[in-house]
């Protein structure tokens, strides 16, 4: 008899799982259609057919609180996707650093992490004369970012629904560098993630974790996910 994982997550948390990392990926104040296209192909058949992806908003800190409580090991693996939806383009700004601070207080989780991603941080208020010009994050140091690499492989994959989230999220291989052009002329070079994300060693480990997961204990078929 095939055995069933049950979700640890409840359909509210997992609905406020997803408005917390909307929060998170406008925070720049720029949610493009690309990105919509994104964030509902991680979304879609996770979700009850009641819950209109449209329709979701930017959750606010304390509802964030409301639902997932204070310093739960749940809070504490909600920021972890947080953070790794912030540092998802290999770099990290301060609208996404403010947001995630104050997710950190009303969950009652440690900025320890958020510290060493500071040192990353960049400038993305910059005019547009300057959006011709390709933007290279800093070159962080290896120790700086150790704390973070720690803290993400102690993620817990315990639950289908954010297994699945995570091997949609992640992509199954560093993705090509490319140019975007406009009328025939180059007007940014996009690196390819692998050299881009300092982190993406880490985000590779977790994505093979959550397909493991779905594999070996709940006993998917995760031909889709490779």
């Amino acid at each position: 008899m095939t055995n069933v994982i049950k979700p640890n997550y409840s359909p509210e948390q997992v609905a406020a799982w997803l408005r917390g990392l909307l929060a998170i990926a406008w925070a720049d104040g720029n949610f493009d259609p690309e990105e919509q296209e994104v964030i509902a192909a991680l979304t879609q058949d996770e979700q009850s057919s009641d819950l209109n992806f449209k329709a979701l908003e930017p959750i606010k800190p304390e509802e964030l609180a409301a639902v997932f409580g204070k310093d739960t090991a749940a809070a504490e693996n909600f920021l972890r996707t947080a953070v790794m939806v912030a540092i998802a383009d290999g770099t990290y700004s301060a609208s996404e650093d403010q947001i995630l601070h104050q997710f950190c207080e009303v969950l009652g989780q440690q900025e320890k992490i958020l510290a060493a991603l500071r040192h990353t941080l960049y400038d993305n208020s910059a005019s547009a004369d300057t959006a011709s010009s390709p933007i290279t994050p800093p070159e962080p140091q290896l120790d700086v970012l150790n704390p973070v690499r720690e803290w993400l492989d102690e993620l817990e994959i315990q639950d289908p629904k954010v297994a699945r989230f995570l091997c949609k999220m992640i992509p199954p291989q560093c993705p090509f560098e490319r140019d975007v052009k406009l009328f025939g002329h180059k007007i940014v070079h996009i690196p390819a993630l692998c050299k881009l994300n300092p982190l993406y060693d880490q985000l590779v480990g977790i994505r093979f974790r959550a397909l493991s997961y779905l594999a070996d204990d709940c006993k998917e078929d995760v031909s889709n996910y490779i």
